[in-house]
């Protein structure tokens, strides 16, 4: 489903882009969230239910460091982008001041910038996850190792499996922290501003940067709801020296729930995608309807 949701949401918006001059910086940045999360649910999701299934020896050591690297930086990235949605909506629908005229107009410019920042960061930080990716050994699992079916990650001692475990949450947490407070900022500004929000554009951008600011505070607490189960699991494999394969397949459902879900979130609330996705509903029943009438 998450596949299929993803996939959609990169197409509607790729089909955009050939009929658009440019995409919105709001849609630029659901478009690469989109992407993001894809990424992640290819690189863990099919091989661990593949696994899962009964299938073995699907990565050699050479396939496991790219696969677990990908997934790591797919994951961050998934996290970083929806924390920069949240941000780049509240400083959008904030009431300008002295520094915030300043930098509304500057903020279509700043979004690649900022993609390119979070690819080269959050790839710095995964540098490591190769190094300790391997396939499978036949045996007994070594303790500190995260047996993800698949692949193992063997941290060799409790030090490394700790610092991997402490950088890889201090980073999402930070994230986390800002997109609640932008969200929480949001939401205050809404609650206690909506005639000063309605008032920020007397057109109907106004009603958008609503919906999109709504929109932006689902896919939050949405992500917040599954980070946080995801993290009490996190937490748990981190005081103990061997991890249940089962423990890690409970871990990687509920880490996908929200790369899974948020996109068809995504299609229900903004229009453009919608409106690319019912176009070609509408063409594929014409073109079948013309097909049914040349048969008879």
């Amino acid at each position: 489903m998450g596949i299929l949701g993803n996939t959609v949401v990169l197409l509607a918006y790729t089909h955009i882009i050939y009929t658009e001059p440019k995409l919105l910086p709001v849609d630029m940045i659901l478009c690469h969230l989109a992407f993001a999360n894809l990424m992640l649910l290819l690189t863990r999701c099919v091989p661990q239910t593949m696994t899962v299934f009964g299938l073995r020896d699907l990565l050699n050591d050479p396939g496991c460091k790219v696969v677990i690297y990908a997934y790591r930086v797919g994951r961050a990235l998934s996290v970083c982008i929806t924390c920069m949605l949240s941000v780049f909506q509240a400083v959008t629908i904030a009431p300008a001041g002295p520094r915030l005229s300043r930098l509304k107009p500057a903020l279509p410019s700043l979004v690649l910038p900022t993609f390119a920042g979070l690819w080269l960061l959050n790839m710095a930080i995964c540098i490591a996850a190769p190094f300790f990716s391997m396939a499978p050994r036949n045996g007994t699992v070594p303790a500190f190792t995260l047996n993800l079916g698949f692949c193992h990650v063997d941290f060799k001692d409790n030090l490394s499996y700790v610092i991997n475990g402490v950088a890889v949450s201090g980073r999402d947490f930070a994230f986390v922290a800002l997109m609640v407070g932008s969200s929480g900022y949001i939401l205050l500004l809404l609650h206690r501003h909506s005639r000063q929000v309605r008032g920020i554009r007397r057109s109907q951008g106004a009603g958008a940067e609503t919906r999109a600011a709504k929109t932006v505070i689902t896919l939050v607490v949405l992500y917040v709801v599954f980070f946080g189960i995801d993290n009490v699991i996190w937490i748990y494999m981190l005081t103990v020296a061997k991890v249940s394969p089962v423990v890690a397949d409970m871990r990687v459902f509920f880490s996908s729930c929200y790369a899974s879900l948020s996109p068809y979130f995504i299609i229900s609330s903004n229009k453009k995608v919608k409106a690319k996705i019912v176009c070609a509903a509408e063409h594929d029943q014409v073109s079948a309807d013309n097909q049914e009438s040349s048969d008879k």
